[in-house]
Parts: structure tokens; sequence; C-alpha cells
């Protein structure tokens, strides 16, 4: 905490040098939930500068993360990035709607700056700065947004320990939850979704393998779109299987999460699988976003995740019955993610995980280039690396072989075969547009002790089969529950996301389910 308010500190004086020596625009106040449109609107009309929220947020990040910990590193760049984008828009360029919009990055995510990327790992500290913006970091450079910082996250994206606690890493400490910080922030983007839903910055990137993006995102009152495998590039991300692995938008709004999502999106030559037809030509999600869009469609509601928890369960039925008002017909369906699908995806894991960290570790260079260093780093330093859980999932994995292991193969077809037939049997049998289910129960209390699974009582989660199979999902606020959020999750087929958005947006404006944390 001490090294970062030492360069929130050097920021603030950097800011005065640069309004000294340029002219910038005078600063009004900026709303706690602001829209990436109004920030635009501010700045288009003079009102703002990218500077001013850039200084905005540094301010209420040094103010009032000091709990919640979701903030592990500030971009000391971040006020001359915002300066020069000031003077692109006084010369007539603007490049995107991000054009001087901050943006926080989950800290497993490559940047080529100032800024270090650990995966929340005291053994990455040290390791030499990526050669490379992470593709997704250049795409948003180019768009004009400004990399604010890094965000906390559960260390190795929650793939070290089954007995971990969401949001703890050895260099960011215990994430905390901005509506009680007694609870579970959840899933390993669990900085991106503090933060962001603390209003500390405007917008955040997180990551998916199963569940790390749609988890903290609707545990923290947020918009979270996990994306089709294919939409997002992987490269420069540290991996944990790249079967399953995407980066995804975090946001307050539909509206902004469709902005930041069609500012990641592109084809990189680095990882083929983007090189597909629907990255071929930019999309622009926000002109998906239409009121009237839950009209006509055709929902599945996916029950076998109700009965957990009988307000959840309230509430959903609440969401359903919204949908029903503005048109839509809902239907219940009988799916769920079975043992054998969930027993394949662990084994998957498992081998992607030794395969994809060893090549980005060779790759970075350094002193720790494998699983097997990164073991033997813990097992040197257990009272930093492992106070509260130990490394079984890291063991598991270095025993492991390589990815033509008949295991691995056999593991893989049963894992995304299965998951693929469940949606599409049902998206196609039932001629749906979109199966529905509720996101995630109220936040269970953070146990360091026993991890997650010591209070994570009856426990709901919806994301496995959307991971899993590589399809889209989208998750929306739908209210709250002992005021603590919970969302309702979208899903649908391959590169569906048009049509998810405009039904989670027409779903978002008729209910306004989102609010801001009291303590603020």
């Amino acid at each position: 905490m001490q090294g970062k308010k030492l360069i929130l500190a050097t920021a603030v004086l950097a800011a005065l040098s640069l309004s000294a020596c340029g002219d910038t625009a005078p600063s009004t106040p900026i709303a706690e939930e602001v829209t990436v449109a109004e920030l635009q609107t501010a700045m288009a009309d003079g009102e703002l500068s990218a500077v001013a929220i850039v200084e905005h947020y540094l301010d209420r990040i040094n103010t009032l993360d000091g709990i919640t910990r979701s903030v592990v590193e500030v971009n000391p760049d971040a006020l001359s990035i915002a300066l020069q984008l000031d003077q692109e828009r006084a010369a007539g360029r603007v490049r995107s709607p991000l054009h001087g919009i901050p943006v926080l990055l989950k800290d497993n995510i490559d940047t080529a700056d100032q800024m270090k990327t650990t995966a929340g790992s005291l053994a990455l500290l040290g390791a030499p700065t990526p050669a490379r913006d992470a593709f997704v970091v250049q795409q948003l450079r180019d768009a004009g947004a400004i990399i604010l910082g890094k965000t906390n996250l559960s260390e190795w994206a929650n793939f070290r320990s089954s007995n971990s606690s969401s949001g703890w890493s050895a260099r960011g400490g215990q994430t905390r939850n901005p509506y009680n910080p007694d609870v579970t922030p959840c899933g390993s983007s669990s900085g991106s979704g503090v933060a962001t839903a603390a209003n500390l910055t405007a917008l955040a990137v997180g990551t998916e393998t199963d569940g790390s993006i749609i988890c903290p995102a609707s545990n923290n009152a947020l918009v979270g779109i996990k994306p089709t495998l294919g939409l997002v590039s992987r490269s420069g991300i540290i991996p944990i299987a790249h079967s399953q692995d995407t980066a995804g938008p975090m946001a307050r709004s539909v509206a902004d999460a469709a902005a930041l999502l069609t500012a990641l999106v592109g084809a990189d030559p680095a990882d083929t699988i983007t090189l597909n037809v629907v990255t071929s030509e930019p999309v622009d999600y926000s002109n998906y976003l239409q009121l009237g869009s839950l009209n006509g469609k055709r929902i599945g509601v996916m029950r076998s995740v109700f009965g957990r928890n009988p307000a959840v369960d309230m509430l959903m039925e609440q969401a359903i019955m919204a949908m029903r008002n503005a048109g839509a017909t809902v239907i219940d369906l009988d799916i769920r993610n079975t043992p054998e699908i969930s027993a394949a995806e662990y084994e998957v894991l498992l081998f992607e995980f030794k395969d994809g960290l060893n090549r980005y570790l060779t790759q970075r260079g350094g002193f720790y280039q494998s699983l097997e260093h990164l073991i033997r780093f813990n097992e040197v330093n257990p009272d930093t690396q492992m106070p509260h859980f130990a490394q079984e999932i890291f063991l598991e994995a270095q025993a492991k072989t390589n990815l033509r292991d008949p295991v691995y193969v056999s593991a893989l077809s049963t894992a995304k075969a299965g998951s693929q037939a469940i949606i599409d049997g049902a998206l196609r049998s039932n001629q749906l547009d979109a199966i529905v289910a509720p996101s995630n129960g109220p936040g269970w209390l953070i146990d360091l002790v026993n991890g997650d699974n010591g209070s994570s009582v009856n426990y709901v989660s919806s994301a496995g089969l959307a991971a899993i199979s590589g399809y889209p999902s989208i998750t929306v606020p739908a209210g709250f529950v002992n005021d603590l959020p919970v969302g309702i999750s979208f899903m649908g087929a391959a590169f569906s996301e048009p049509v998810l958005i405009a039904m989670a947006y027409d779903f978002e404006q008729k209910t306004l389910a989102r609010r801001a944390p009291a303590q603020q």
C-alpha cells in the first residue's frame, strides 16, 4: 500500500506540472456512476479533460481503496498519456468512444511499460517487463483508452489451491467487496470488479476461464461479458487454459461494456483462433443497444440452478416476469452441467495450465521459467506465498505430461463436445434466442482459514456451461439479497454477442437494478 501511495503522490505532482505547461479543460464534478458516453460529452464540450478524469480516479483510489484493496498499482504514465490525448482532441483527432477514458487491467495482462505483470505472485515481481503489450492492451491504446493501473486478483487466477480465498494474492492481499468488506468479491477478476463497482475507474478488463468475469461482476452489481472463445485475443495474458481463457469487459452498464468490448475485439496474427469471420471486420457493439429487444424473443430458463437459495429464486422470478412483460416468451429448461463434463474440464485445465504457463514463463524470461520453478519458490517462501492455503493444484498440474497425452485429448473432447451439445441442443430444439440463469447467490463471508469452500453456503453459479463450451455469457444486475448484489446471466450460441447485448440492455433499462455501494 505504501508503494501505491508513493506512486499516487508522484502522479499528483506530475498532474500539477502538466497543468502548468499546457491548457487543460476546467474540472467539473464527476458523478460516481458516470458513463463513458457522459465523459465523452463532457470532454467534447470542454467541461472535462482526460487529465482531470485521471486525476479524479487516482484520488478516489488513494482515498477509498485502503480497505477494498482492489488496485495493486497505478500507471505512473497515466497523466502524461492523458495530456497527449487531450492535445490530440484539441487538434481535432478523437480515436474512438474510449478516447481519454481510464481503464484498469487485471494483473495477469501484459503491459510493456513501467508497471509489473505478476498474476499476484511475488515470484514475478522481479521478472523482466514483457517485451510487448498484450494484444488487448494495444487495442485499448490504439482506441485512445488510458491504462490507469493493475487490479488485484486471486493469485494465478485462482488456479493454485482448491482451498483458496477469492481475491487473495501474495502481492495484493485480500480484495474485499465494497458492498460489505467482510464478504467475498468473488472470482479471480475480483479487483477489476471491486474497482469498477466502487467507481475507482470508468472501466476494467477481467479474464475468465470458468466464472472469473461473471462471478465478480455479478457479486459487485456490474455488467460482465465473457466473450465467445476466439472473439478476443489471448496473447500476452498469463494463461490457465487456452481452450477456455478469454479477456472481457467489466462495467457499470451494458452500454459501457459494449463500448469496451468493441475496442477489445480484433484479429491477432499471434492468436490464430481470432482469425475468424467475426473479427475480420470491425463491429461496433454499441449499435445493438436497442430498447424493445426483448420483445418477440424466446428465452429458456436454466431451472437446474434454482432451489438453492429461496431469496435468489424470488429475485429471478421477478426478472423473468420483467422479460415476459417486455414481450419475451420464457420457457423452463431441464439442462445442467454434468459431473462427467466437470471432471473432464478439470483434467483439461491441469494439462493446459502446465503447458501454457511454461511457454509463457520461458518467453517472458527471468529466473522462474517453469511451473516447477514456481512450486519451489512457494516452498521456499511459505510465509509470504502460502500463509493461508497451499499449492495442491500446482502439484497436480506439474504431474501431468503433455498435450499429446490420450488422457488430455479424451478429456478435451468430452468437455467441449458435451457442453456445446447441451447448449446447442437446448437452443435448437426450443428455438431459443438465449438461456438465462442466476449468475450468483449473495456473497459468502471471506474465510482465509478454510477458503471459499468453507463459507459458500447455498452456492449458486451458472457460469460453467458457457465457460467450458467457449460460448458467450453476459451478466446484468438483477437486484439485491440482504443488501448484496445478485446478477442474471444471458447465454447463447457462439458469436451471439449482438443478440445477447441487445437483450441484456433492454432488461437493464427496464429494471435499473444496479446501485452504487453505500460506503462511498
